[in-house]
């Protein structure tokens, strides 16, 4: 699966068969260093490999320094239009840039990002998206298509491979899911720089779930892919969860509990719902390589769930606990969370 390039970022492989990697981006203030520190620290805790602010000004670059110092997660700049920003990042520790060359001004100031970038090791994303397709590229297209972003991308490619630099990823990003799945294989079809994957302007936690889920899982089962961001209007934090909890959907990453539950029905007699929410709140940051399963009845749960390593089923007032289909006992229904926690704790 992926690309078959690679290049380093702060240590982390991206590309050439290494895991495919969850990132996110900062969004406090970028010259707040405090607020970006603690929030990058949140960050790596639920479990993010690769963290971005944007550096528009001399106050996030001292905020790069600071993260550079406060977290072993690396560190991406974000730049847009300034050359001078994305050199002085670099200068400041970031471990990958993130620019559009066409956008930082004549091809003097392409080599001097291209030439710091080479010496200090570190890559460039090559960031295209529907609203940043050059106007001539546009008129030949008529719209930002899969063939307009892909063309766009070959030319911010071209400027970098005219420097000597061919350390790139390349992203391909639209809010319109279609366009983006098409944009990308295309992409895979032309070249094999690693990819970073998403959905652009994806939209509210809700929606944006659903436009990462079809688009990003639609890449990832075909192999295109090899690092990833779940675009959402929400805490950073969910991006995080929800790119994990991807990759566990789609089976290329293992690890980590698999809650399974079902939609409920008129059979249901103890609150499903609420309890599914607790248990997959409480679960969340377990490490156990294990499937649970929060059923609704007695009658199916342990026989539909049979292959969960630990599960609960409610009753009419009561539940059970079972293992691998078998039951193991009843209790109460205000104790089957528990009970539940208590036999996870063991296993």
């Amino acid at each position: 699966m992926g690309s078959q390039k690679f290049v380093i970022a702060g240590g982390v492989q991206i590309g050439g068969g290494a895991p495919i990697r969850v990132q996110s981006m900062l969004n406090t203030p970028a010259d707040d260093t405090e607020a970006c520190v603690r929030q990058a620290k949140a960050l790596a805790d639920a479990g993010c490999e690769l963290i971005r602010t944007t550096v528009p000004d001399m106050g996030a670059v001292k905020t790069v320094a600071a993260l550079k110092e406060a977290i072993s997660v690396p560190v991406v700049a974000d730049i847009h239009f300034d050359y001078k920003m994305a050199i002085e990042a670099a200068y400041a520790g970031a471990d990958k840039i993130r620019l559009n060359p066409g956008n930082i001004g004549d091809d003097s100031r392409v080599k001097k990002v291209a030439d710091v970038c080479r010496e200090r090791g570190l890559p460039i994303r090559i960031g295209v998206n529907s609203g940043s397709v050059e106007k001539d590229i546009l008129k030949k297209y008529g719209a930002p298509t899969p063939e307009a972003l892909v063309e766009s991308a070959l030319y911010h490619v071209r400027l970098l491979q005219r420097h000597d630099f061919d350390d790139i990823v390349l992203s391909l990003k639209s809010s319109d899911v279609p366009t983006t799945v098409q944009a990308y294989r295309l992409m895979k079809a032309t070249c094999d720089y690693p990819l970073h994957v998403g959905v652009t302007e994806a939209g509210t936690r809700r929606m944006g779930l659903i436009k990462s889920a079809a688009g990003i899982g639609a890449l990832l089962l075909d192999g295109i892919g090899d690092t990833i961001r779940v675009s959402l209007t929400a805490p950073p934090v969910e991006e995080v969860y929800a790119g994990h909890d991807l990759l566990k959907a789609i089976g290329v990453r293992k690890g980590g509990v698999n809650l399974v539950s079902c939609p409920t029905c008129g059979r249901t007699k103890i609150d499903l719902i609420g309890l599914a929410s607790r248990v997959e709140e409480a679960l969340r940051n377990c490490e156990k390589d294990i499937t649970v399963a929060v059923m609704g009845c007695a009658v199916n749960g342990p026989g539909e769930a049979s292959h969960a390593d630990i599960g609960i089923a409610g009753g009419n007032g009561t539940g059970l606990l079972f293992k691998k289909g078998e039951i193991l006992y009843k209790v109460p229904e205000d104790e089957l969370f528990d009970a539940l926690m208590r036999e996870i704790a063991l296993l």
